[in-house]
C-alpha cells in the first residue's frame, strides 16, 4: 500500500486524516501504480511529451487532454495538486481554500516565499469545486491528479481548460506521488524538473539515515487515535514509507493486523509495544482519548517503551502527521526534516 490522494477540499488536518484508519501512506504513498499512468521516459513512444515538446496528449478515464502549447497559467482543484504546481516551480492562477483562511502550512509558505508570491489566490471549496472561479482566471491548464471529486468535475471543468487528471478513477486512491507529480509534469513541459524533485527527496532521506544510523534496526509501532478507535497504523503490509527508510522496522505484532483490522481497545494496549513507539492525536479532543487521558492510562503508562521514554507525539498542528498520512512532491522533504529528529530523540529517550 502506497498512497492516498488528498481531498479536494482539505480542511485542516481532522478532515486529512479520516480515511487513515483504513490506509496510512508515509512518504512513498498508498498502493503502487499499475503502471499505466506512469511517463513514458525519453526516447520511448511519447518522447515529444518527456523531451517537453508541444502538443502533448494524455488519456484519462474520462477521455483524452490535449495540451497544444506550453502553459503558463496553471489551475488547481486540491490541495496536492497546488502542491505539485509550488514543487515545479509554478505559482497556480487559483486554488481552493483548504486552510480555510488559517495558516499556511510551513511546507507551503517556504515554497510560495521561494517563488516569490505573497500569497495564492484561492476559491472557497466548502461545496466543492468552484467552476466559475476557476473559468474566470482564464487557465491554460487545470491539475486534477489529486482529488476525488474528478468524476463529478471532468464535464465541467474540460471545456474550461485541459484537465489533467489519472487514467482510470481507482487512480484518485492508488497512484504514488511520484507518478501523479510526472504525469502533471508532462502536460506543463517540465518533467526534468518533475525528476529532479523526486530525485532530491529520495536524496534527503537517504542523507538523514546516514546522519542517524542509531535508528537502523529499531522496531518502532506508530498509532493514530481516531474517533472510534486506537488504529494500529503499522500494521505487516503497510508500505515501508518513511520510517522504514529511515532504517527502522515493524514490530512482530504487526502481523497480527490490516488495513481492515486494526483497532487496539484500552485493554490491549501492551499491543504498542516496540523499540519506538510514536502517537499522532489528528482529532484532539474529539478523538477516542485526548492525550491527557491516554498518556496517563495506568496500563499506557506501564508499557516499557514510555518507562524508558522511547514514546514520542508526533504533531498535528503543524501538519506532519497530515503530510506523512497524504505525502506529495512538497511535503516528502519537509517530512523528513520534522520526523528524523523526533524519531532520533525517541530511540534516544529524550
Amino acid at each position: 500500500m502506497n498512497r492516498l490522494a488528498r481531498p479536494a477540499g482539505r480542511r485542516g488536518t481532522t478532515r486529512v486524516l479520516l480515511a487513515a484508519a483504513a490506509c496510512l501512506a508515509l512518504v512513498t504513498g498508498c498502493a503502487g501504480s499499475d503502471g499505466s499512468d506512469t511517463p513514458d521516459t525519453p526516447g520511448g513512444k511519447n518522447s515529444s511529451e518527456a523531451s517537453g515538446a508541444f502538443p502533448v496528449k494524455l488519456d484519462n478515464a474520462w477521455g483524452t487532454t490535449e495540451v497544444t502549447k506550453k502553459p503558463v497559467r496553471v489551475a488547481t482543484v486540491s490541495d496536492g495538486d497546488t502542491d505539485i504546481a509550488l514543487a515545479l516551480g509554478v505559482v497556480p492562477v487559483i486554488t481552493p481554500d483548504v486552510e480555510d483562511g488559517g495558516p499556511v502550512p510551513e511546507y507551503k509558505q517556504r515554497a510560495i516565499d521561494k517563488l516569490g508570491a505573497k500569497k495564492l489566490k484561492t476559491y472557497d471549496d466548502t461545496d466543492g469545486t468552484d467552476y466559475e472561479a476557476v473559468m474566470a482566471e482564464a487557465p491554460d491548464v487545470i491539475l486534477g491528479m489529486n482529488t476525488w471529486a474528478m468524476d463529478a468535475d471532468y464535464a465541467k471543468l474540460a471545456p474550461v481548460a485541459p484537465v489533467v487528471t489519472y487514467t482510470d478513477k481507482n487512480h484518485a486512491d492508488t497512484l504514488t506521488w511520484q507518478d501523479r507529480l510526472l504525469t502533471a509534469a508532462k502536460a506543463l513541459g517540465m518533467t526534468d524538473k518533475a525528476k529532479q524533485v523526486i530525485a532530491d527527496s529520495e536524496k534527503a532521506l537517504k542523507d538523514a539515515a546516514a546522519a542517524h544510523p542509531e535508528l537502523k534496526g529499531k522496531t518502532y509501532t506508530y498509532a493514530v487515535v481516531h474517533p472510534e478507535q486506537i488504529t494500529f497504523m503499522s500494521y505487516s503490509d503497510q508500505d515501508a514509507g518513511v520510517f522504514e527508510q529511515l532504517g527502522l522496522r515493524k514490530t512482530d505484532k504487526a502481523k497480527k493486523y490490516d488495513a481492515k483490522k486494526n483497532a487496539i481497545s484500552l485493554e490491549n494496549l501492551d499491543e504498542l509495544e516496540a523499540d519506538v513507539l510514536l502517537v499522532t492525536y489528528p482529532f484532539g479532543d474529539e478523538g477516542l482519548l485526548s492525550a491527557a487521558e491516554l498518556e496517563g492510562n495506568k496500563l499506557f503508562r506501564s508499557l516499557d517503551v514510555v518507562k524508558r521514554g522511547n514514546f514520542a507525539v508526533i504533531p498535528s498542528k503543524n501538519s506532519l502527521s497530515s503530510a506523512m498520512a497524504y505525502p506529495d512532491a512538497l511535503t516528502s522533504p519537509w517530512v523528513t526534516e520534522k520526523l528524523t529528529p523526533i524519531l532520533a530523540d525517541a530511540v534516544a529517550g529524550r
